[in-house]
């Protein structure tokens, strides 16, 4: 599937009617908040969307489906390019590796704790633990 794509949240897609989760990675909730490093809240969701949005904006994104998803039918490995935006998400501390998926983004995670990239330059409920807590 290929195409101009619109960002939902910071890890689902929507090409023209379809929708695509971005497999492997897991990104905060839209409603999702949490904190600088100096205590302040963020909307934390929100600023993971900005960031895909930025990334997708105007450019023709093409997905490999993997799967089948939980509430649509695609979860896929999609790319602007030759960037794969699953991973890149992460790289930017913006989504975390779905460990309900495998290890294929853990390394990516991994470099972004180091740099204090994104949602880890502060205190965050993964996205998981945040869902069953709301």
């Amino acid at each position: 599937m290929s195409g101009t794509a619109t960002a939902l949240d910071g890890d689902t897609l929507r090409i023209g009617h379809r929708e695509i989760g971005l497999y492997g990675i897991d990104a905060p909730e839209l409603m999702q908040t949490c904190k600088t490093r100096k205590g302040k809240t963020q909307q934390c969701g929100d600023l993971a969307r900005q960031t895909l949005a930025g990334l997708i904006r105007g450019r023709k994104i093409v997905c490999k489906g993997i799967k089948p998803g939980p509430a649509d039918p695609l979860a896929a490995i999609c790319y602007v390019g030759p960037i794969n935006i699953n991973e890149n998400m992460v790289a930017d501390g913006w989504a975390m590796a779905d460990p309900r998926d495998g290890k294929e983004f853990v390394r990516a995670e991994t470099f972004a704790k180091r740099r204090k990239e994104g949602l880890w330059r502060g205190d965050f409920l993964a996205p998981w633990e945040w869902r069953l807590k709301n």
